[in-house]
């Protein structure tokens, strides 16, 4: 029998290369087809990388021809890979909110440093300043802001935007703020996964009525992990500010915090470097000042990762005191803890008007599915 390269090219028309929605030849995986007497040689292009999609495609080549063309036929099937640059990507769309002019990420590298505590601070004095600020409470499984403004019992009410029903944020201070924890019982465990925090965020920042506002600050669950990518993947992110205490154990995961925010592939600006707890001073004593956490830790990890060192705050009782009942600190006046957070402010404000005159915006992030690990990069 005589074999014709046109019966083998109809053949192949039956094969739909894995990953392909056309058959291979309209595809254009199939690159040459030679004819020796009753042997058969095709050559084949695929976008696939496994061993699977290579022998599966290699099997159904064999399988179709004998079936189709000539059952006695010696087929021999030269499969080569040219995956595309750009691996597929599972894309979760992260979109500027309209209205919200700077968002600012407030994280920590391990628990415990009063990361929240700077947060709650920052907002008040940001309003007091005459700014419009919001507060994003993302640490979804230690939310704390509803006590530390003191509307733990207060719930968001339902309005009315353009025809859609939105939340609207509880104000307290000057200050408009979304938690999981007006969703939850006092004493309830938020036990989730990943998808869930997600998702719960994500109504957070985009079903809520928000309105103009010239800060959002976002205070993120300690560590590096998920919620971080989540947040971070929702919204383009203006800068982040890192908060350590001095001690060693927290410099290390302080560092760790900057270096994701750093990373290539997500490249979110990092405004600078609190120093809580910098060192206590009794109040008998106004003029002592004793570095319980260490000296200047962060003042000099700022310096060697070369990022601003934003200011340090004091290891005041008043502080935590203030936190407690539900009126952040920085609300008190003619206080060297007023000033203190005033300083702070002042420096954060500086870094993000320096930040968007030297930098383009910051986009959203979009997760990348590579050889069963996934990676972030920029959309």
């Amino acid at each position: 029998m005589k074999l014709e390269k046109k019966e083998v090219l109809k053949a192949l028309e039956n094969i739909t290369v894995p990953g392909e929605g056309q058959n291979m030849v309209e595809s254009g995986a199939v690159k040459n087809i030679q004819i020796f007497g009753d042997e058969v040689e095709v050559d084949i292009t695929i976008t696939n990388p496994s061993l699977q999609a290579r022998k599966k495609t290699e099997v159904e080549i064999l399988k179709i021809i004998h079936q189709e063309v000539y059952a006695k036929a010696k087929i021999k099937v030269n499969i080569k890979v040219d995956a595309p640059e750009k691996p597929k990507t599972n894309e979760i769309k992260g979109k500027p909110i309209p209205g919200i002019k700077n968002i600012i990420a407030v994280a920590s590298g391990k628990g415990g440093v009063g990361k929240s505590t700077v947060t709650a601070n920052l907002a008040v004095t940001l309003a007091k300043m005459g700014f419009k600020v919001g507060l994003l409470d993302a640490d979804i499984y230690g939310p704390s802001m509803p006590i530390m403004f003191d509307v733990a019992h207060e719930k968001p009410l339902a309005v009315n935007v353009n025809g859609k029903s939105k939340m609207k944020p509880v104000e307290s201070y000057g200050v408009q703020m979304l938690s999981i924890g007006f969703f939850t019982q006092p004493n309830q465990a938020v036990i989730w996964r990943g998808p869930m925090a997600a998702k719960a965020l994500n109504q957070m920042i985009f079903d809520a009525h928000w309105g103009e506002l010239d800060f959002m600050l976002l205070d993120l669950p300690p560590g590096t992990g998920d919620i971080h990518l989540s947040i971070m993947q929702a919204m383009p992110v203006t800068g982040a500010v890192v908060v350590s205490t001095p001690q060693e154990v927290a410099l290390a995961d302080a560092r760790k915090g900057v270096a994701m925010f750093q990373q290539e592939s997500i490249n979110v600006p990092v405004l600078g470097i609190v120093e809580n707890m910098a060192y206590f001073t009794p109040e008998e004593l106004p003029n002592n000042k004793y570095f319980i956490f260490g000296k200047e830790g962060a003042k000099n990890l700022a310096e060697d990762l070369q990022v601003p060192f934003l200011g340090e705050i004091p290891l005041v009782q008043s502080i935590r005191e203030a936190g407690d009942v539900g009126r952040p600190a920085a609300m008190q006046t003619a206080t060297p803890i007023e000033v203190a957070f005033e300083d702070l402010t002042k420096n954060v404000v500086q870094e993000v008007v320096a930040r968007n005159k030297s930098l383009p915006p910051t986009e959203a992030i979009k997760i990348t599915t590579m050889a069963g690990c996934s990676a972030v990069k920029k959309k």
